[in-house]
């Protein structure tokens, strides 16, 4: 048997039908193929899960490992640098080894540090196990896509990846809600454990239905030297972005060396990449103008997305009194309509300028999170919850037509390697945010703190009145700090907001930096 196998480590295999020898290994019809997609499905809609179920969790998870909030936070940048490093690296492994063998194991392990990550007793132990569920998680989302191309009929692969692509909206909703209310009923372990029996039973019987459809292998080069550069680089500007706060940044010597390492391995990861002949990442691809600006417009607008969807969450329950499970709720509103809205947006994109479609989108986002930049801390649930509500209107105008504008922009033997550049900086530029959002807050809000406290009760007024009506003078005192600390925190989260609405704003005009698309892409290789 032969097939044709792209020596490019950022491509798939192509969705092409193996020739079955027996009755055994017929293809699936009826019910046999509906339970594989639904099983296909289940895989990604596990791995997109963990990328926004702790985002609710954060604060408890600090508080149960002896951890501050910021501390936190690395559980959500941990698994999303690691998901970005796998991604580019799925096509070669898939070629090497099977895209069902590499499925099947992706999904085991995953499962397997699952549960390793809710045995964690340590911060440090958990966010270790993160990585390593990162590494698994990666492969998860474009090869549950991949075969379910390769199963499905062609007349019925439409239907198959919108079940896909439902999965893919469905499961940031859901995360927040799950992770509130494993957290508040259950303990924060069960946010990871609950992987742990889907990801076994997946894998069984997938492994049972689809090893029909394994690909063959083929012993191709792997760029090892490219790999090694990317890691290093993208290990060092984490690491930089998340401790920097705690060490005073530039102040630290630490901080200083893993900036430079940063620098010196990115820039040879650049120079490597482009004179490799198999590249681990095929950075040429830049070369096509409307790439780029659609790479530009998808790293600002979701690096502004992320760094909200982070922070709404810790506001919500370190300072306005919400549990988990409400905080979830409110963070799921904006799924609703993005799901609703969605199916209408695929329609439209085959037949509206993509950068009209996207340019709206992206306007709208920023616009609803402008109106955010001017909360109160008296704000009731409706107040807070319906920007995010409206907002999910602006998810699918953003994310489904630039996909298409992006892999349309380069040659169709690029697609693949495309696809997994976009997706790794799309991932880089979430984790980049969330470390800048977290520290930009903190600091906003400690400068915010001290300048309040030279302007407010200067003459003791408020503490006077506090004390006439028989409250202790240290109680007093300490309400009035709180009152202030609390306005601080609220300043500082507009702060945020504000930024975040700016950054839609240079994403809005990035995206016309594209040429007018001449063709309609196959976007089967993007996740």
């Amino acid at each position: 048997m032969s097939s044709t196998v792209s020596a490019d480590a950022g491509s798939l295999p192509a969705p092409k039908p193996v020739p079955a020898p027996g009755l055994f290994d017929a293809p699936l019809t009826g019910g046999k193929l509906v339970g594989a997609g639904i099983l296909l499905a289940a895989a990604n809609f596990i791995a997109v899960l963990d990328t926004t179920i702790a985002n609710v969790s954060v604060s408890t998870i600090a508080g149960s490992l002896g951890a501050s909030t910021s501390q936190g936070t690395y559980v959500i940048t941990s698994y999303a640098v690691a998901e970005a490093i796998t991604v580019p690296l799925t096509g070669w492994l898939a070629n090497r080894f099977g895209t069902v063998r590499v499925f099947i194991l992706s999904m085991v392990m995953f499962g397997l540090f699952s549960a390793l990550c809710g045995l964690a007793n340590s911060l440090g132990m958990l966010i270790a196990f993160r990585v390593l569920q990162g590494l698994a998680g990666g492969p998860l989302m474009p090869l549950s896509q991949t075969l379910l191309l390769r199963i499905f009929p062609k007349e019925k692969a439409p239907a198959a990846i919108g079940l896909w692509a439902m999965t893919t909206l469905v499961a940031p909703i859901a995360g927040p809600i799950l992770g509130g209310v494993l957290c508040d009923q259950y303990s924060w372990p069960y946010i990871f454990w609950i992987n742990v029996p889907v990801a076994l039973i997946c894998g069984y019987i997938g492994w049972r239905m689809l090893k029909r459809y394994e690909t063959t292998t083929a012993k191709l080069p792997i760029d090892r030297i490219g790999l090694i550069l990317m890691v290093v680089w993208v290990a060092a500007l984490q690491f930089m972005l998340d401790e920097g706060k705690e060490k005073d940044w530039f102040a630290s010597t630490e901080i200083v060396l893993l900036a430079v390492v940063a620098v010196v391995f990115f820039v040879a990861f650049l120079i490597w990449e482009l004179t490799e002949k198999n590249p681990i990442v095929d950075l040429r691809v830049f070369r096509h103008r409307g790439f780029t600006a659609s790479v530009t417009t998808i790293c600002l607008a979701f690096g502004a997305f992320f760094g909200s969807v982070v922070l709404t969450p810790l506001w919500l329950q370190g300072y306005m009194g919400y549990t988990a499970t409400w905080s979830g709720c409110v963070s799921a509103l904006t799924g609703i309509l993005a799901v609703m809205t969605a199916p209408m947006v695929a329609k439209m994109s085959t037949t509206v300028d993509a950068r009209k479609l996207v340019c709206i989108g992206v306007v709208w986002l920023g616009t609803m999170t402008f109106v955010r930049a001017f909360n109160t801390t008296d704000m009731s649930m409706f107040q807070i919850g319906w920007p995010l509500f409206l907002q999910g209107i602006g998810l699918p105008l953003f994310f489904v037509p630039l996909t298409g504008l992006a892999l349309s922009s380069v040659t169709p033997e690029e697609t693949a390697s495309a696809a997994g550049l976009m997706s790794f900086c799309r991932t880089m530029s979430g984790a980049i945010a969330t470390s800048i959002v977290n520290t930009s807050w903190e600091n906003d809000a400690t400068y915010l703190h001290a300048e309040l406290s030279g302007l407010v009760d200067r003459m003791g007024d408020a503490v006077n009145t506090l004390t006439a009506s028989g409250m202790p003078a240290d109680q007093a005192t300490a309400s009035l700090a709180q009152t202030v600390q609390n306005q601080a925190i609220m300043l500082a989260t507009n702060h945020i907001f504000m930024m975040a609405a700016i950054s839609f704003s240079l994403a809005a005009m990035a995206v016309w930096l594209a040429p007018k698309p001449t063709r309609v892409a196959d976007t089967s290789a993007a996740h």
